[in-house]
């Protein structure tokens, strides 16, 4: 159905701000993007978005030892907690107040988390040690204990690796040592000394050291020692002399720079700091030995941390949206990726349906991988805001257009820039297109009211169609090439046929300002949007309306702080800034300025669905009501410059234009404002992304996460395998084979199968399953005699996932190249076998019998007995091979 588009993954953004995280094992990495936490899998090299998000940015996150349960929290305190591995949100909690820290114990049985200047233990829900009793079904979060003492925000906790005591690092200047349960003769510890707010403290390995680093740079190693002069030997005096005092003190000399984040791995004794500069070094202590240091970023590096065995660090720096992770040991990346660094203008499918192209005001162009999720590269040649992007229908050739004045062309497979237009006078173009050939570009601009026409092959100006007597907003050649139709501030659409012996353009009026013009896949129709939140639908032909949607209804929704009047008042909202077409012309998706995109259906004139971009409250314009509680005499709450009250200097500082909306995000005074600035469907129609403030969202028919119905658990056994065999559950036997990886029980499964129901069970197999199934059938094909068998599997394994197989070429391209060979041999072997047996017949068809040596049904006989002979490959009669005849 149409309407089963739901939320498949989040492009475009890598890290906002908060902590980030490895998974137990080292393989992933969990970023916080916005509202919504962001997997990368850095062995097999994909990302995906969890679907559940919250209601304002997360600021930490935390992971249970087992790697199963999410604990994400939000600015606000709001939290949820969340199975990672099936992807769904168990519970929704609210800790009252922002956190501030956040880890979970290295036992899995508590978390502890920082409220401020309180510090709070609970239980982890769903642990053996709740009770039996059920009670944790009502409420799975359950407080364990509150410890007071810190006199400014927590900034840090880390447990003991016994989970018996837990340390908490805070503005306040000191550390403390707090105990899980209560435990004879220990009474909770103040480390203090440093100069500035403590960033971090960890214990060693041994539990003997701690370690404790504070904002200007000192390092400090804390040792549990008697007091300088002590010499009596009396055990009660010597108990109560004992403390932690320092041992040593280490500084981190980087001239002006301050520490930002720190991270430390107890098993290697590795300590990472990143500084405000966007430099870290990696220090190896109790000796303080700097092993490396290195600049990643030109401005603060937010969080950093390390994964179990030591040997990557995960880098996240906020300003830029950059996230990084570094092997230090081969002083080589595994992970970088940076987002755009503005908002996002436009963006298309490829032809190919496998890669998006995002432009942005930063003068970026970005090209994702649908797969993976990865950025793959990175155009910076323009040097203003890229406005528009269009892929030539034929080869792998992008066209941008950019404010700078320029229009270039890329090779996407070489990632140049081969081609580039400019206009006789310095002009920001803001849309364009381009011929389904390749032949010809066009682009219109803001400051001019002209047309320009360029040649692809020479870069020459063609043309310039005057007619427009306002700013050409949209440009969209018809898919057969034949017209260009343009779309003006002054009212009017225009259908222009340039290719014709004398150019000619058709106007078509409208009731105000177009925004938006696309046409239909078959090129008999287009679709124009404009000021006045109506869709109206013209023939190419004819050059007459055929229908008219009103959307100012539909599009319309959410209040910014600044508005004074409701969302379902406010003429902002009422409009659609950008259309597309479904791949069958029969539906059209729209958005605008609001946080709403739209599905119609272009023959009945209905709204088939509506899609909510964010519920993020961070962003301005996701409310439909405004609370009237945050409204103060200065005016809205939100609006409202609270910065002279932060209580570090940096954060005080506000170097950023009043009302300034665009820029750098993190300096910007206003809340950014949700919208929808371009929307666009997949060439195979069952995707389609949209470019928001939130970033790229990819909203999908097929299901991402694979489901996988059978564990691998005690009952599944080579003979629970063959009993399931002998009972007919094919399907069940084939999956259970595949779970015990036993080549002998797969392929006695396999030829099991009847030949008839090879098609119902390729139809019902699962796709986590299908790279392993099309491996083996394909090594089956390579080496069995049963050739039909085997081609039957290929057939029915093609036909019904061909098109799970396309959308993902690129993972299951081992696979297909595998059973590409193998067709091909079989093929071969084939031919030349049919050739060999037209020759043998014709031998002996050819061969004379004489008259009167036999008989009739003598003669007979002894043809066939010829042709049985050589029939066999070896010419020996009972030893050879049949190769054919029946």
């Amino acid at each position: 159905m149409k309407t089963d588009f739901k939320f498949s993954n989040l492009l475009g953004t890598v890290y906002r701000r908060g902590n980030l995280l490895f998974a137990p094992d080292g393989t992933c990495l969990l970023s916080p993007v916005g509202n919504r936490v962001t997997v990368f899998d850095l062995v097999n090299n994909k990302s995906y978005t969890l679907p559940f998000a919250h209601r304002r940015n997360i600021a930490r996150l935390a992971l249970n030892p087992r790697g199963n349960l999410l604990l994400t929290v939000d600015e606000d305190g709001r939290a949820i907690l969340s199975n990672l591995p099936r992807r769904i949100a168990l519970y929704h909690f609210s800790f009252r107040s922002p956190v501030t820290a956040l880890e979970f114990s290295p036992s899995g049985l508590h978390f502890a988390v920082g409220l401020g200047r309180k510090l709070e233990v609970w239980h982890t829900p769903s642990t053996p040690d709740a009770g039996a009793d059920g009670e944790l079904e009502f409420a799975p979060f359950v407080r364990h204990h509150t410890h007071t003492g810190h006199y400014d925000t927590v900034q840090s906790i880390q447990w003991s690796s016994d989970s018996r005591f837990f340390l908490s690092s805070s503005k306040d200047l000191t550390a403390r040592i707090w105990s899980l349960v209560p435990e004879e003769g220990f009474v909770p510890t103040t480390l203090a000394g440093h100069r500035q707010g403590m960033i971090a403290a960890w214990f060693s390995k041994d539990q003997e050291t701690i370690y404790t680093v504070s904002k200007d740079g000192a390092l400090f190693q804390w040792a549990y020692m008697q007091r300088p002069g002590t010499t009596t030997d009396d055990d009660e005096l010597q108990e109560q002399d004992m403390r932690w005092r320092i041992a040593e003190r280490h500084y981190f000399m980087q001239n002006n720079a301050s520490v930002t984040c720190a991270a430390y791995h107890a098993k290697s004794n590795l300590l990472v700091v990143g500084f405000s500069n966007g430099l870290f070094g990696i220090y190896e202590i109790p000796e303080f030995i700097n092993i490396q240091t290195l600049s990643i970023s030109q401005n603060d590096i937010d969080y950093v941390c390390i994964n179990k065995t030591g040997e990557w660090l995960a880098f996240g720096a906020s300003k830029l949206g950059q996230l990084l992770v570094w092997e230090w040991q081969s002083e080589s990346y595994i992970l970088k990726q940076q987002g755009h660094f503005d908002s996002i203008n436009s963006i298309v499918y490829s032809p190919d349906g496998q890669r998006i192209i995002t432009t942005a005001d930063d003068g970026k162009i970005k090209v994702w991988d649908v797969n993976s999720g990865f950025c793959i590269v990175t155009f910076t040649e323009h040097t203003s805001g890229v406005t528009a992007c269009e892929f030539a229908k034929r080869g792998n050739v992008l066209f941008t257009a950019s404010l700078d004045g320029s229009i270039r062309a890329w090779d996407l497979i070489r990632y140049r820039n081969f081609r580039t237009f400019t206009a006789p006078s310095r002009l920001s173009f803001s849309s364009i297109a381009v011929d389904p050939s390749g032949e010809v570009v066009c682009a219109g601009s803001l400051d001019s009211f002209d047309i320009h026409i360029w040649s692809v092959q020479t870069g020459q100006l063609l043309d310039r169609l005057a007619g427009h007597e306002g700013p050409v907003s949209s440009l969209a050649f018809t898919p057969n090439g034949g017209v260009v139709v343009s779309g003006s501030w002054d009212h009017t659409v225009r259908i222009w046929s340039i290719f014709a012996r004398t150019q000619t353009s058709e106007p078509l009026q409208l009731q105000t300002d177009v925004l938006c013009v696309v046409v239909r896949p078959d090129s008999k129709q287009l679709a124009v949007s404009t000021l006045d939140g109506q869709l109206t639908f013209w023939s190419v032909s004819e050059a007459s309306q055929e229908s008219v949607l009103d959307g100012r209804r539909d599009v319309s929704g959410g209040r910014k702080l600044s508005d004074r009047r409701t969302a379902a008042n406010v003429a902002g909202t009422k409009s659609f800034s950008t259309v597309s077409y479904s791949a069958d012309g029969t539906c059209v998706l729209a958005g605008g300025n609001s946080k709403h995109i739209c599905l119609y259906d272009v023959q009945s004139g209905v709204l088939l669905k509506k899609f909510t971009v964010s519920v993020n409250l961070s962003l301005d314009g996701t409310q439909d009501f405004l609370n009237s509680c945050n409204l103060t005499e200065a005016g809205p709450r939100g609006l409202v410059d609270e910065t002279g009250e932060a209580s570090d200097l940096e954060d005080r500082l506000d170097n950023s234009l009043p009302g300034a909306s665009r820029g750098d995000a993190s300096k910007r005074r206003q809340k950014p404002e949700v919208r929808v600035s371009s929307v666009a469907f997949s060439p195979a129609g069952r995707a389609f992304c949209a470019a928001s403030t939130e970033g790229l969202l990819i909203y999908s028919l097929d299901n991402t996460l694979q489901f996988d119905p059978f564990d691998l658990d005690v009952s599944i056994t080579p003979a629970t395998t063959l009993k399931t065999l002998q009972q007919g559950d094919y399907l069940r036997a084939l999956v259970m084979a595949l779970r015990l990886s036993s080549p002998s029980l797969l392929q006695r499964v396999y030829r099991a199968v009847p030949a008839a129901d090879v098609p119902l069970l390729a139809k019902r197999l699962p796709e986590l399953y299908l790279a392993r199934v099309l491996r083996f059938v394909a090594q089956e094909a390579a080496e069995s005699p049963l050739l039909e068998f085997n081609l039957k599997w290929i057939e029915a394994l093609l036909r019904t996932h061909g098109r799970v197989l396309k959308e993902r070429r690129a993972e299951f391209a081992p696979e297909m190249r595998l059973v590409g060979m193998v067709v091909e041999r079989v093929k071969r072997e084939l031919v030349g076998l049919a050739e060999r047996n037209v020759y043998n017949i014709k031998y002996l068809l050819s061969k004379p019998l004489e008259k009167g040596d036999v008989d009739a049904e003598g003669g007979a006989k002894e043809l066939v007995d010829e042709m049985m002979t050589v029939g066999y490959e070896d010419g020996n009669e009972g030893e050879g091979e049949w190769i054919g005849f029946d």
